[in-house]
């Protein structure tokens, strides 16, 4: 794909976006990890150019899911987002394709784990923005994180509130 204007300053913005918003920090990820890891056959997860976040994310989920993670980081990670139909409201830094689900943002194993056992006819699940205390980001919590659904006739109502 070549490289327009456009997505250019898509990736610039969508990078300085995410990379001021959060990733800066030490990460939480403590309060997050699972007892037992989930089974992931193979997950692939596409991170925002230059985002420091992303990576606190991937090394969380090394260590919380028994299977392969491999990291990409895309020219335009927003053609990514629009390809596994992530609503733009529902954007995050990063974007993780596991199994048959896309799962968008710092959501914590556990949903990834319920998602994985449930199996429900949904294209994923999305936890938008960066909010401080999530797995991969630093700070600590400070409200109810909502997970959203992407896809199907229940697009972006709550998966679940943690």
């Amino acid at each position: 794909m070549p490289l327009t204007r456009r997505t250019a300053v898509q990736t610039l913005v969508t990078a300085s976006v995410f990379g001021v918003a959060g990733c800066l920090g030490s990460s939480n990820t403590r309060n997050w990890d699972l007892e037992e890891k989930a089974a992931v056959t193979n997950a692939q997860q596409y991170n925002a150019p230059g985002c420091g976040c992303c990576k606190q994310y991937a090394s969380y989920l090394r260590n919380n899911i028994d299977g392969k993670l491999t990291e990409t980081v895309p020219d335009d990670i927003v053609s990514i987002k629009e390809k596994y139909n992530v609503p733009e409201s529902l954007h995050s830094c990063h974007t993780l394709v596991l199994e048959d689900y896309v799962v968008e943002g710092h959501v914590p194993a556990q949903v990834i784990a319920k998602l994985l056992t449930e199996r429900p006819a949904i294209e994923g699940v999305a936890l938008p923005g960066m909010p401080a205390g999530t797995p991969g980001m630093g700070g600590t919590k400070q409200e109810s994180w909502t997970i959203y659904v992407i896809g199907g006739d229940q697009a972006q109502e709550k998966y679940v509130e943690i």
